[in-house]
């Protein structure tokens, strides 16, 4: 019974289609994650404030690609996309989250090391 069941699902796999991110999307995701890098670099570097830099490199990422929707949107034949607005700020959250949790780690780690030595 349970190969029967199996096979059924199995079978009905073929006539689903999955959802495809598009190229534009792809690029949104990416222009997100390059502003978000850029932006959390240059905020932690000069503040060293892992917190302001993680909302200010997302923000940065967001306003970007709400900026670019509203700047196409007012061409002819073109409409205001949320979905790429998403794609925008979904790549500056993955940038923004992996580098809050990495970046002022080895800092910490040395700093116990100089003061077990001492």
């Amino acid at each position: 019974m349970k190969a029967l069941i199996i096979i059924l699902a199995l079978s009905f796999t073929s006539f689903c289609s999955a959802q495809f991110i598009s190229n534009d999307g792809e690029l949104h995701l990416a222009a997100g994650a390059l502003i978000s890098g850029a932006t959390y670099t240059i905020v932690y570097t000069t503040t060293k404030n892992k917190k302001k830099a993680f909302w200010y490199s997302f923000g940065a990422a967001t306003l970007a690609g709400i900026a670019k929707e509203v700047i196409d949107s007012q061409k002819e034949f073109n409409t205001f996309d949320t979905g790429d607005v998403a794609a925008t700020a979904l790549g500056g959250l993955t940038v923004s989250a992996t580098l809050s949790l990495f970046v002022g780690k080895n800092k910490n780690k040395r700093q116990a090391k100089i003061a077990l030595v001492n």
